[in-house]
């Protein structure tokens, strides 16, 4: 994590206690912006640093696509699978309505295979020996991709099945 960002425990953004302070009173101090002093260390944020912030999350978030892409199976081939269904789109010339279900649907199974990584990482970080419920939290998980995959393929046939039996139909 990079030095200017904010602690993660205590009040203030991301800590769940966002307005109030340690006390537990409303915090009525506005939220620090670029070019202000920080409540906390009193160090000026300037705005390169903010912007070279603002661009290294963008990489760190592009690596973990590519973490993905490169080490799982899994998601190679649901990335395989959404290039095929983009293409049966343009041949079935999708509505705008059915290419915006589709996109969310390839995001929701892509974005659940990550989730489902993410889980399986943290938990062979925490320990590398069997216990219950790191087994839970893999196989739960896992199971949202399936669910993902399931419900994806159901939708998709919903909106393909008619265009594809219209075609055999002429």
């Amino acid at each position: 994590m990079p030095a200017a960002d904010p602690p993660l425990a205590g009040p203030g953004p991301g800590s769940g206690q966002a307005g109030r302070s340690a006390t537990g009173n409303q915090n009525t101090q506005a939220p620090v912006t670029e070019g202000q002093y920080a409540a906390s260390n009193k160090e000026q944020i300037a705005p390169a640093a903010a912007r070279q912030n603002f661009l290294s999350s963008f990489r760190h978030a592009f690596a973990g696509l590519a973490y993905c892409f490169r080490t799982q199976r899994n998601f190679r081939i649901h990335v395989a699978i959404a290039l095929l269904v983009t293409l049966a789109g343009i041949i079935l010339t999708l509505s705008w309505v059915e290419w915006a279900v589709v996109a969310t649907l390839v995001v929701v199974v892509l974005s659940a295979e990550m989730v489902n990584t993410m889980v399986e990482a943290l938990v062979d970080l925490v320990t590398q020996q069997y216990h219950p419920l790191a087994k839970v939290a893999k196989d739960v998980a896992a199971g949202v991709v399936l669910l993902s995959a399931i419900g994806s393929v159901v939708v998709g046939a919903l909106i393909f099945l008619p265009k594809i039996m219209a075609l055999f139909a002429k």
